[in-house]
């Protein structure tokens, strides 16, 4: 399954510094599909492969959750454009 992490960023380079160390030391199964900032770096939109929104929530937010506050969601991926199924 595919999960959305969707963050209202506080300070954009401890979240993207975060997320480059989060990025080396995914949970055994996850992978990285999607990392993108709004051009002014206050939103940011990432989307994990990982068994459940609650697995890449506690991996998440142990990296960057002082740096954002973040959403997280299950994507539909049967509806998605580009998202490999």
């Amino acid at each position: 399954m595919h999960i959305m992490a969707i963050s209202t960023v506080d300070d954009g380079d401890l979240f993207w510094g975060a997320l480059k160390k989060a990025h080396g030391r995914l949970p055994k199964g996850a992978k990285w599909v999607l990392a993108i900032a709004s051009t002014d770096g206050t939103r940011a939109v990432n989307v994990i492969a990982h068994d459940s929104a609650d697995a890449v929530r506690e991996f998440f937010e142990a990296y960057a959750g002082r740096a954002a506050t973040t959403e997280y969601f299950d994507a539909d991926a049967a509806n998605a454009v580009g998202l490999a199924r």
